[in-house]
């Protein structure tokens, strides 16, 4: 059989192709991301960029009513946009097998929160698996399908950035075809209006105790008896961290984790002298462990809530040597910037020169917030930007100095209501929508407005501008951002108008737009006032206590020039004539 060396979300989307998923629906977000995008390479598969997690999970929903097998993924923020139709999938049960796959972000990589997704699971009474390596991504991918159908029910399978984004050896398999479970209509399984949904409810009751009794004899949860002196209670990435920190001890590994497996715990509790449980993030297990009345050596007490956890961890908390490591002095640090010739570098170099209000949204321009420009007050969640700003402006009773900040994919993702919400609700602020014609920080994934899909074919693009009229706005201006003293009276106008107004910012993102790349250059006309520096630009540093600009860095976007007021920086002629 084949083996292939493969990142954790690429197991995943194996998974999903040998199981026989026919459509997948997802929205980008770190670390799930490239699940979905490997699962595009598979024409045998329908696979979509929803706007938002919602209506991926709903088409999931949908595609599993129809009768074939479907999976939505997103990161652990995602699955809160997702709550509304997942909490009541989970009365509904399934026709064709249906898997949501949430990556959680223990360590805040690239999220506003560590929140822990096992308790959405348990809350809406659904069967979670964890997969510990990348051949049981691919594995218990499989393995979800097969309960999703076994018991009616959809199913939550757990990552995180670590299990995501490393590498490990994957035997592969060949797709199994499923056929197309036909239609029935059958509106008390599938209209959850009150009179259906209570008698839904208690089937899925039913459903999750008979889950639970399997539970205790299901292989993928699995006892590993060594020196019962210790026994450790875990699952997923810990597995790893403890069988290298502890290889000695007896362990439990648990492979679903929502229900847990009451009476396997108890018999595994009952072979060991001291029992602990070592899990990242809440203490989900630690709690229902206790409250079974067994009793624990340690959980919480001994490790942090916060953050990933390693080998050297572990046997710290256990009294043990950790591993020695290389001390490395003087490391300097490196904050995240905005790329060179990154679009969104110009209005933050405005938007901080006028001092105004920023409400921030998540995407790469929330880096605005940071110095030089630390150009935004405040970021929340997707599509927040527009709301707080609509809310802020009602408190202070005032418009005129505060403004949203959001990109293209954040305003079709769950911008669009807030934008209607100002304008039925009588704001007079002013929006900003960033569009850099692509979805960014997640790496380059297309939206509704960049005109292709997800396997990159042509696809109808939604206007932005005529979106902003049909939300009630009668004040939109389109413009570049780098053209820094239109734009400033753009904003100037815009924000004092005592309307309701949106600018678009229109520009590529600097990673996808082929650039000549011939760099510029600061001459003699250079007055050393440093105003080229406060742009933030990762191209231009100080030598010899002037202003420099690396030419390797540099792309030619000219923002540096435009800001001189001295024409100081122009376009490097030595470099123009190699080019």
């Amino acid at each position: 059989m084949e083996k292939k060396i493969m990142l954790g979300n690429e197991a995943f989307a194996r998974g999903a192709y040998e199981a026989g998923v026919k459509v997948v629906s997802s929205y980008p977000g770190t670390p799930s991301t490239e699940v979905t995008e490997n699962l595009a390479k598979y024409n045998e598969i329908h696979v979509e960029w929803a706007p938002n997690e919602k209506v991926g999970t709903e088409v999931a929903v949908g595609a599993s009513i129809g009768g074939v097998r479907s999976l939505s993924c997103m990161k652990h923020v995602g699955l809160n946009v997702a709550a509304d139709p997942f909490f009541t999938a989970a009365y509904t049960g399934v026709t064709g097998g249906a898997v949501i796959l949430v990556a959680d972000d223990n360590g805040c990589h690239s999220s506003q929160n560590e929140q822990d997704s096992r308790y959405y699971g348990r809350s809406a009474g659904v069967p979670m698996l964890e997969p510990a390596n990348a051949q049981e991504c691919k594995d218990y991918m499989k393995l979800a399908y097969e309960i999703s159908e076994k018991y009616d029910t959809v199913v939550l399978l757990r990552s995180n950035t670590r299990l995501s984004h490393s590498r490990g050896i994957v035997e592969m398999g060949q797709r199994v075809e499923k056929d197309r479970i036909p239609y029935k209509k059958n509106i008390q399984k599938y209209v959850a209006m009150p009179a259906m949904a209570k008698k839904l409810h208690i089937i899925q009751e039913e459903r999750m105790n008979r889950i639970a009794e399997d539970s205790n004899t299901m292989d993928i949860n699995r006892v590993e008896i060594n020196d019962t002196s210790i026994g450790i209670i875990t699952s997923g990435i810990c597995y790893q961290y403890v069988k290298e920190a502890l290889p000695e001890v007896s362990v439990l590994k648990m492979g679903l984790i929502n229900p847990i497996p009451k009476k396997l715990i108890e018999d595994f509790a009952s072979k060991v002298d001291k029992l602990y449980v070592i899990e990242e993030g809440n203490p989900y297990f630690e709690e229902q462990i206790r409250a079974m009345g067994v009793k624990l050596a340690g959980g919480k007490d001994m490790f942090t809530i916060q953050g990933e956890y390693s080998a050297n961890m572990i046997r710290a908390a256990f009294g043990m040597p950790v591993a020695e490591t290389i001390e490395i002095d003087n490391v300097p640090g490196r904050p995240p910037l905005l790329c060179a010739g990154c679009p969104h570098r110009g209005l933050f170099h405005v938007l901080s020169k006028l001092k105004k209000t920023v409400l921030g949204d998540i995407g790469c321009y929330t880096l605005g917030s940071l110095p030089p420009t630390s150009a935004m007050d405040a970021c929340l969640c997707m599509g927040a930007s527009i709301t707080m700003a609509h809310g802020f402006e009602k408190a202070i009773g005032d418009s005129k100095d505060v403004v949203a900040v959001l990109g293209d994919s954040t305003f079709f993702h769950s911008g669009i209501t807030g934008l209607v919400n100002m304008n039925y609700n009588g704001s007079k602020g002013t929006v900003i929508i960033l569009d850099n014609r692509i979805t960014g920080m997640t790496g380059h994934q297309d939206n509704p407005s960049t005109g292709k899909n997800a396997q990159g074919d042509e696809a109808p693009a939604i206007d932005i501008a005529a979106m902003c009229r049909a939300c009630g706005v009668k004040h939109i201006t389109e413009i570049d951002p780098f053209k820094i003293k239109e734009l400033e009276e753009v904003i100037k106008t815009e924000t004092e108008r005592g309307e309701l107004s949106v600018i678009i910012t229109k520009r590529p993102c600097a990673l996808i737009v082929k650039q000549p790349d011939i760099p510029y250059t600061v001459t003699d006309k250079c007055k050393n006032c440093k105003m080229c520096m406060k742009i933030g630009c990762p191209a231009i540093e100080e030598k010899d206590g002037r202003p420099f600009i690396v030419p390797d860095r540099c792309v030619g976007c000219e923002l540096c020039a435009e800001v001189c007021p001295f024409d100081a920086i122009e376009i490097d002629s030595k470099a123009k004539e190699d080019k």
